[in-house]
C-alpha cells in the first residue's frame, strides 16, 4: 500500500490535504520544523504521524507530496529524488485529485478562505462533499460529489488547477514580491479562468472582473444592478445580516447569515449562485447559512472581562477595512482598538499609505514589528514608518502588552498573517 510522505506537513494546505487523504483511506505521514503550529492539531488527532526533517525519513515505498515552500535541494526532496521515489508538488498532486469530483475552485485575492469554509458547508446539507481550505482543514468524505477548494494565485500556483466550476471574489494588486502590478495579476486569472471546464461565478462589482474572458459561462453576484445575482433590501443588525436575493431582476429568496460587512454578504452571494446553478434547494442554502461557525482565524471571538478578543488573518488594506468595519457593525457601541503586526516589508512598503489609511477606521491603533519573510531583504523599512501615517497610535511589544488593559469595554482586534496570535496569547496570560 502506497503511503503519502509530506515534506512540509504543517503548511495550511498541506495539513489539510493529509488530512483528506487519510479520511480516504490512505496511509499517511510527514515531516516540518519543530516549532508548533496551529495547523498540528488536527493531524495529530487523527494520529498522522509528524517527523523532523531528516533526509533518513525517506524509504522505500514511499510517495512523497513536497510543499511548495521548499526546493528540490531540501534534504528530503534531494535523498527522495537519489532513491528515485514518485515526488509530487502540492499543487500537481491536488490538481490530479480532483478530477474525480465536481470541483469547484474558490479563488481572489481577498476571502478564498471563508468562501471555501462556507460553501463546503451549504453544499455537504445537499451532497456529500469533500474540502480543503486554506486555513488548515480539509475532509474527505466517502462517495464525495462535490470538492470546494481553496486556489491560490500566488506564483500562479492555481494555472496548476482545472476545475470544473470557478469563483472568483476580486483581484487585487497583493503579493508584490511576486506580481509586478494589478495587470500582472489580472493576467494569472485571466489564465486560470481559460482553464475552467464548466461556468464561473464572479462578483461584478470587481472592476477587473468585469473583463475577464471565458470558454464557458460568467455568471456575476452583487450589489449592482447589472449582476446576474443581486443583493436588495439588506437589513445589517448586531446579530447578522439579512438580504433578498434577485435573479436576473426576479425575487429568487430571502436569506439571513450570521455575520457581518459587506464581504459576508458577498462571500454569502457567491455560494448562493453556485448552489443556484447546481439546482440545490433554497430551503437547504437557507437552512445551513445559518449554521455556519465560521474558519480558523477569521474573526474568531472570544470575552476577556469586559473586552471582546477577535483574531483575524487580514493582512492586506482592504481585509483590515472589511474586518475593522465588521467589528463596528456587531459591536456598534464599543471602541475598537487594533493591534497589528504587518507581514512582510515588500507588502507592506509597497501599502504604506493604504495600511494607515484602513488602520485609521479604528478608534486606536497598536503596530507590532513587521513579520519579514526569509525570502526578502528588509532594506531600511520599519514600523516607524507606518507609526508616522497613524495618528491614534503605539507601538507594542509581546513583553509587555498591559497596556491594552487600559481600553475598557473595547473590542481588540489582532489581525496578521505572521504570529499576531502570541501578542494575544501573551495579553491573555496578563489577564489570567
Amino acid at each position: 500500500m502506497t503511503v503519502y510522505h509530506f515534506v512540509g506537513i504543517k503548511g495550511t494546505g498541506m495539513s489539510a490535504l493529509a488530512q483528506i487523504l487519510f479520511d480516504m483511506g490512505h496511509k499517511v505521514q510527514g515531516s516540518d520544523i519543530d516549532k508548533t503550529i496551529f495547523t498540528q492539531k488536527a493531524l495529530e488527532e487523527k494520529g498522522i504521524k509528524i517527523f523532523s526533517f531528516n533526509k533518513d525519513n525517506m524509504t522505500d515505498g514511499l510517495t512523497v507530496i513536497a510543499g511548495n515552500a521548499y526546493p528540490d535541494t531540501h534534504e528530503e526532496i534531494a535523498e527522495a529524488l537519489r532513491l528515485e521515489l514518485p515526488v509530487i508538488r502540492y499543487h500537481h498532486f491536488l490538481g490530479q485529485l480532483m478530477e474525480q469530483f465536481i470541483s469547484v475552485g474558490i479563488t481572489g485575492v481577498h476571502g478564498k478562505t471563508s468562501t471555501t469554509g462556507l460553501l463546503a458547508h451549504v453544499m455537504q446539507g445537499a451532497q456529500p462533499t469533500s474540502f480543503l481550505i486554506g486555513d488548515g482543514t480539509g475532509k474527505g468524505i466517502p462517495d464525495s460529489k462535490y470538492f470546494a477548494f481553496e486556489a491560490c494565485e500566488y506564483r500562479r500556483h492555481f494555472l496548476s488547477y482545472h476545475p470544473d466550476y470557478a469563483i472568483m471574489t476580486n483581484i487585487d494588486f497583493d503579493h508584490p514580491d511576486y506580481f509586478s502590478s494589478i495587470n500582472d495579476v489580472f493576467d494569472a486569472f485571466q489564465q486560470m479562468a481559460l482553464q475552467v471546464k464548466k461556468g464561473i461565478i464572479a462578483c461584478g462589482d470587481d472592476e477587473h472582473l468585469q473583463h475577464i474572458q471565458a470558454k464557458v459561462p460568467v455568471v456575476y453576484y452583487g450589489f449592482g444592478e447589472q449582476n446576474d445575482f443581486q443583493a436588495r433590501n439588506i437589513i445589517k443588525a448586531t446579530d447578522g445580516t439579512s438580504f433578498d436575493v434577485y435573479v436576473r431582476n426576479t425575487l429568487y429568496s430571502s436569506f439571513k447569515i450570521p455575520t457581518y460587512g459587506d464581504h459576508s454578504i458577498l462571500n454569502a452571494l457567491s455560494v448562493i449562485a453556485i448552489c443556484h446553478y447546481e439546482e440545490i434547494d433554497a430551503a437547504i442554502i437557507q437552512e445551513r447559512l445559518q449554521t455556519f461557525g465560521g474558519v480558523k482565524r477569521r474573526f474568531n471571538e472570544k470575552s476577556a472581562g469586559s473586552q471582546v478578543l477577535i483574531d483575524d488573518y487580514a493582512h492586506h488594506p482592504t481585509e483590515i477595512t472589511a474586518t475593522i468595519d465588521a467589528a463596528r457593525q456587531k459591536y456598534p457601541d464599543r471602541e475598537i482598538v487594533a493591534v497589528f503586526q504587518p507581514h512582510t516589508f515588500t507588502r507592506t512598503q509597497s501599502f504604506l499609505s493604504e495600511f494607515a489609511d484602513s488602520l485609521n477606521r479604528a478608534d486606536f491603533v497598536y503596530l507590532c514589528d513587521i513579520f519579514g519573510s526569509a525570502r526578502e531583504n528588509a532594506g531600511k523599512l520599519s514600523i516607524n514608518d507606518l507609526q508616522e501615517k497613524i495618528e491614534r497610535s503605539e507601538r507594542i511589544d509581546e513583553n509587555d502588552t498591559s497596556i491594552l488593559r487600559k481600553h475598557q469595554n473595547a473590542v481588540l482586534v489582532f489581525m496578521g498573517a505572521g504570529d499576531i496570535q502570541k501578542y494575544q496569547k501573551a495579553y491573555e496570560k496578563v489577564l489570567a
